[in-house]
This record gives structure tokens, sequence and C-alpha cells, in this order.
């Protein structure tokens, strides 16, 4: 019987071929958005990895920076330095915003750092480090921005100095870094003609505006033009130091909040990107079922098309448990056939795909599991109408 199915297969090689790489195809898709997912979590794990820092610290009651919006002064490092086990810290904006490079939007996020502290970004796979206080950026190589490159944020143009890679945030978005004072500027402070709107409100203020008080309402319209906040402060701890005693201490005396590496990691995986997993998690229901009816259907329309040959083998002693064999091996190879096709289209395409793709070989054993599974069952229907044949078709067919 086995001969039989192989025969079978090679007398509609044609149909069953483009069965299983149309079979294949739908699998790729669902291979794919297995790995969107995969390396949706993978970034996270990344943009968490790169910045070389043991505590985030920020807003209190916020879930800052990545999840919720956070506020802290940039003055609140140097507190923070001084409680038990601090080793360093680092200031830290983050600002998703679009740029516009070679006449097209690419959104990218802006991250102000202060270089040689946490924050800053990983290795370099191309330039070197920020040496200037202003305008120069290093930016991911996603972003499509080239060494000595001018690229405007904003008011001012920035040269690219160095390139680095997998540094996005936790949508997917490219990173591009630049000093802090330079992402203060960019994130907290308002255009020129906001400036002017915002002065002229403050003189009109008789409280800001006062003739017995000189110099206050200069000091009042410079605190306007300056920004003093940031998002996060990050702290990297002294080798021995507990990070769940210091994030303690620091909530109780510093009136902040404090999360480990453990916390970001669930805030980024299970908070913020929730809701994309359990879309991706009905996709791939979906397109489960629409495989098993896609090979349900096709196995079925060939064992009809065979009515009398599968007639013939009752007639001549051909038992239930063969003919199941054939029908479930033809399930089988259509399977086979479309892993194949789907494991190799999924490789392909994934780098084209503008999120990272993650294709874990886990993934792959566990598809091709569910693959043979799926086309199992799905033969049943095909099988329940092959043993209702009636030998007797045979003779008068």
């Amino acid at each position: 019987m086995i001969n039989l199915a192989g025969r079978d297969i090679l007398h509609g090689w044609g149909r069953f071929l483009f069965t299983g790489v149309g079979l294949g195809l739908l699998i790729g898709v669902t291979l794919s958005m297995a790995g969107i997912y995969r390396g949706m979590v993978d970034d996270a794990k990344v943009l968490l990895g790169n910045v070389g820092a043991d505590l985030w610290v920020v807003q209190r009651d916020t879930l800052g920076p990545y999840a919720e919006p956070s506020n802290v002064r940039d003055d609140a490092y140097r507190a923070l330095l001084g409680v038990r086990g601090v080793a360093d810290a680092g200031n830290v904006t983050y600002l998703t915003m679009q740029i516009q490079h070679e006449g097209r939007d690419v959104r990218v996020m802006l991250v102000g750092f202060e270089p040689g502290h946490p924050g800053e970004p990983g290795s370099l796979v191309a330039g070197r480090p920020i040496t200037r206080s202003h305008y120069e950026a290093i930016a991911d190589e996603r972003t499509g921005l080239r060494i000595d490159q001018r690229v405007r944020i904003r008011r001012h143009e920035y040269t690219v100095v160095g390139l680095t890679r997998r540094a996005v945030s936790s949508g997917g978005d490219p990173m591009v870094f630049v000093p802090l004072q330079d992402a203060q500027e960019v994130q907290f402070l308002k255009d020129n003609d906001a400036l002017l709107n915002e002065r002229a409100r403050t003189a009109a203020n008789p409280a800001f505006n006062r003739p017995g008080v000189p110099g206050l309402l200069e000091a009042v319209q410079a605190s306007q033009a300056s920004s003093r906040t940031v998002n996060v402060v990050m702290l990297r701890l002294a080798p021995h130091a507990d990070e769940a005693v210091v994030a303690r201490e620091i909530r109780r005396w510093k009136h902040l909040e404090a999360y480990t590496r453990a916390d970001m990691d669930e805030i980024l995986v299970a908070k913020l990107i929730a809701t994309s997993a359990k879309q991706i998690f009905m996709f791939l229901v979906i397109l489960a079922v629409v495989s098993a009816a896609i090979v349900a259907f096709i196995i079925y329309t060939m064992t009809l098309a065979k009515q009398r040959e599968i007639a013939v083998l009752k007639l001549i002693g051909a038992r239930n448990r063969s003919i199941a064999g054939m029908i479930l091996q033809q399930a089988l190879g259509l399977g086979v056939i479309g892993f194949v096709v789907g494991r190799t289209a999924a490789a392909l395409w994934a780098p084209v795909f503008p999120k990272y793709v993650l294709l874990l070989p886990g993934d792959a054993v566990v598809g091709a599991a569910l693959v043979m599974a799926i086309c199992a069952l799905a033969s049943v229907v095909a099988i329940r109408a092959a043993l209702r044949i009636d030998p007797a078709t045979a003779i008068g067919g």
C-alpha cells in the first residue's frame, strides 16, 4: 500500500505539488507570525541589555519609560549616587518621532544619553562614539543613515558619526542617539513662536512682573527656555549589591519608582506587547484552521476522484486499515511538502519585514509536529468517505 500511495501521488503529481506549495505558503505565513512575536520579545530583551543598566528609576506610580510617560528631574542622579550599592548613574530621554531622510519619513526613537554612563549605545559596527556635546548622532543601521551624513531633527542638523545594530525600541523602531542636552531640547522645549507667546503671557501676569522685584520676570522667562527633565535615570550597581534592596531603598527614601531588570522584562513582555501577542495567537489559530480545511478538502476530493480504484481494492480483499493508511500517507506527504516550502519561504522573506522576525529552531520543530497532526486529523474526513465506498461500485460502475 505504500507503493500504491506513492503511485497515486505520481499519477497526479502536478496537482499534488501545487497544492503542497499553496499550503506551504500558508504555513510560511504562520511561521512568520510566530517569528514576529519572538522578534518582539527579543527586541525588548535587546533594548534592556544594550543600555548596561541594573536599575531603571522613573517617576513614581508609573511604568515608564517604555510603557508610560515618565518625568524625572535631571539632578536626581546626585541623590541616587548616594544610595548604598549604586556605582554609576546616567540620565536618559526617549522620544518616538519622525525624521526626514532622503525625501522620506523615517520613524525612529530619539535617545538622549550621557557618554560614559548607563544608557549609552552598545558596541558600534562603524564610526566612532560621540565626542562633542552637541549635534552629533549615532544611528541604528536600519534607519538607512550613513557615516558623515547630516540629518535634520527639529531645529538643528546632526552629523552621524557612528552606526550600531539591533538598537530598537520595544515597537521595533530604530534608535538615533544624541547628546542629552540636545534630546532634552527636542523633547521638552517649545518652538520659537510658542516661547514668544509664553513670554508675553508671563509678562502680562502681575505675579511675575512686579515693579518692586527686579529680575523676577527675566528669571521666570529663562526657566521657560530651558529644560531640566529626563525620562529615566539608569543605575549601574556595585558588583555585590542586591538590586532588590537598592530598589526598595530608592522607593522608600527618594520618592521615585525603581525597577529591576526582571521588573522591566515583565513590563515590556507581559504588559506592553501583551495585546499584540494575543492578536498574533488568534491569527495563528485561524491559520491553523484554514490549513486543516485546505488539507481536508484536497485529500477528500482526491479520494472521491478514485472511488472505483478503492472499490476494486476492497473487492480483491484489501483491508480497511490498508486503505486508511494510503490516504493518511498522502495527507502526511502533503504536510511534508507544505512544511518544507513554508519554512523555506519564511526564511526567505523574513529579512524583508519591517519588524525583526526571529525564526527559532524549536518553533520549527513544534510547527512541523503541528502540521503533521493537522494533516492527520484532516485526513479523517477522507478516510471515512473511503471506508463507506461499496465494493460493488467496481462492478456496476
